[in-house]
């Protein structure tokens, strides 16, 4: 074996300024369970998809600023963003447009044939859904 030999993603954390306009688009838009977080001494909130977990923290003194911080110029699918499998990109992306999510970007296709659509959650943190090729 070489290196620690890294299994899996265990979890993504964001920090948030409003849990509960964050709770509905990753629960209600998204559709991710909302699951049972441990007593920390600080207000957040854990969903899950499978086995894909997103933890939020409440934006407080100790947590640094909620929503995303690069650059407003620089936001866009080629910069931080985390990604979620889809059955089909395209047709979220026009379930994301009619609940008025804010698009960044797509669906367009990747040269090896996936489907992606980029959308701003909340708090401006990009969040890509892909979908495989048609057949695969």
């Amino acid at each position: 074996m070489n290196g620690i030999g890294v299994k899996n993603l265990d979890h993504v954390t964001l920090v948030v300024k409003d849990l509960n306009e964050s709770r509905k688009f990753y629960v209600e838009l998204l559709g991710m369970e909302e699951v049972e977080r441990p007593k920390f001494g600080f207000p957040g909130a854990w969903f899950r998809a499978g086995d894909t977990w997103i933890h939020l923290n409440q934006e407080h003194e100790k947590t640094g600023p909620g929503g995303n911080v690069v650059a407003p110029g620089l936001i866009a699918s080629r910069t931080h963003h985390f990604a979620f499998i889809v059955q089909d990109a395209s047709q979220a992306a026009e379930i994301l447009k009619s609940a008025g999510a804010r698009i960044a970007s797509g669906p367009r296709p990747r040269p090896d044939g996936w489907v992606q659509v980029f959308v701003f959650d909340p708090d401006g943190y990009v969040v890509e859904l892909s979908s495989p090729p048609k057949g695969d």
